[in-house]
């Protein structure tokens, strides 16, 4: 069976750079942005017919890519009721968190003890790019929230990017995007006396000098910081 695909252009009429993908990957990371951006708040039903206009793309695309984002824990599916965002709550993130430090340290022991002179310089690499726009999250963290998000995902995955297991690699990613959302939330919400380009550094270099005890308090800690920020939120939401 060949897949429908678009190709997507610019105003133009260009074609982007991305080139064709399928309407359903194209329904996918569209709502996936707007979910993640707050313009789908939690908890907001998702009515197909409302979703059509806006979107401008037909309802069994939607349906499967809403689909796709159960699987993600960003969309709950309520049967014959159709589908929902995902609800927010601190405990949802105090359990998210929890488990992610399990994860994320896991996969960094293991990559402080294999990784190479290639692996150091692919963390060195995403740093400095993530450094370029932490420098600037000063002049507006909403407008950057989406590429320093990007940034940030490529710098903890070249922390483990040694790591030689897919499980272990497999959970943590699915941790780490679920704990997407909690992280925009605390960055458009304001640094909050902290210095997370001093936290990444730190990190970054404890990795570098191989000291796997306290590149993992290092992560644990700026996690933690995150879930700090967002309680007082989270306490206070209905």
């Amino acid at each position: 069976m060949t897949a429908t695909v678009i190709v997507l252009r610019d105003k133009k009429g260009n074609r982007r750079a991305e080139g064709a993908k399928t309407l359903i990957e194209y329904a996918y990371q569209r709502l996936r942005r707007d979910i993640l951006g707050g313009a789908l708040p939690p908890r907001g039903k998702l009515r197909i017919e409302h979703l059509r206009g806006r979107y401008e793309i037909g309802s069994s695309t939607l349906r499967e890519a809403l689909t796709l984002l159960v699987a993600d824990a960003l969309v709950v599916s309520e049967g014959q009721r159709g589908f929902r965002v995902a609800p927010i709550s601190l405990e949802d993130l105090q359990d998210v968190t929890r488990m992610r430090k399990m994860m994320e340290c896991l996969a960094l022991r293991d990559s402080i003890e294999r990784g190479d002179d290639q692996w150091e310089a692919g963390i060195l690499a995403a740093h400095h790019r993530l450094s370029r726009i932490e420098e600037r999250l000063s002049d507006g963290a909403e407008a950057m929230a989406e590429s320093w998000e990007n940034r940030n995902d490529l710098f903890h995955k070249a922390l483990i990017s040694a790591c030689t297991s897919r499980r272990i690699l497999h959970f943590r990613d699915i941790l780490y995007h679920q704990s997407e959302r909690y992280r925009r939330f605390s960055l458009m919400s304001g640094p909050g006396g902290r210095d997370i380009h001093g936290e990444h550094r730190a990190i970054m270099d404890a990795t570098l000098a191989r000291d796997a005890a306290v590149a993992c308090r290092l992560v644990e800690e700026h996690m933690d910081k995150t879930l700090a920020a967002m309680a007082p939120l989270l306490a206070a939401a209905p």
